[in-house]
């Protein structure tokens, strides 16, 4: 891997912003890679769109911003229709199958997973779809070593809560092992 540009979005208050504070944390603090994050959210907050953008690299990186994302997260409909318009043409979007019923089009790999449903029905509890990208995207992708992965979630989960994050990092990648 030289370089990875990753744009995670969807809705405020889904943890897509801290679920890109925690991916360039493993790659940056854990890894030793280059790395940067950004971040930018409607002015609904809560409820609106937003994005967390990561950049993981061998290499200096010059400019923060995420220019042709190679992988799109998008967990809403409103997301995928924002926040995938430059993905490069060999590039990956991941959507959530619940919220986005109609995938953009373009030249890039599609892929549907049940984020949402699993993290509330087989991790227990919605508010993990966060984590649950997480092991997924790291699975399709291999941007860090999972164990770093799972150090750095570990490290930014409320105490208390580190069996429920392993668990929901854990099925992400089962998600993305069962759609490979």
């Amino acid at each position: 891997m030289a370089r990875s540009e990753i744009r995670l979005s969807g809705s405020g208050g889904q943890g897509m912003i801290t679920a890109g504070i925690i991916l360039a944390m493993a790659a940056s603090v854990y890894e030793g890679k280059k790395a940067i994050q950004s971040q930018s959210y409607g002015p609904e907050a809560r409820g609106g769109a937003s994005k967390a953008e990561v950049i993981i690299s061998d290499d200096a990186i010059y400019y923060p911003k995420v220019m042709y994302p190679d992988v799109v997260v998008a967990l809403t409909q409103e997301a995928a229709d924002k926040y995938c318009k430059d993905l490069k043409d060999t590039g990956l979007l991941i959507v959530d199958n619940l919220m986005v019923k109609k995938a953009p089009e373009g030249k890039f790999k599609v892929v549907g997973l049940d984020i949402i449903v699993t993290a509330a029905e087989k991790v227990g509890k919605a508010m993990v779809a966060n984590v649950v990208t997480l092991g997924a995207l790291n699975t399709f992708c291999n941007l860090v070593d999972p164990a770093t992965l799972e150090k750095a979630v570990l490290s930014r989960v409320p105490k208390g809560t580190e069996e429920l994050n392993r668990k929901a990092l854990a099925a992400g990648a089962e998600l993305a092992k069962a759609a490979m």
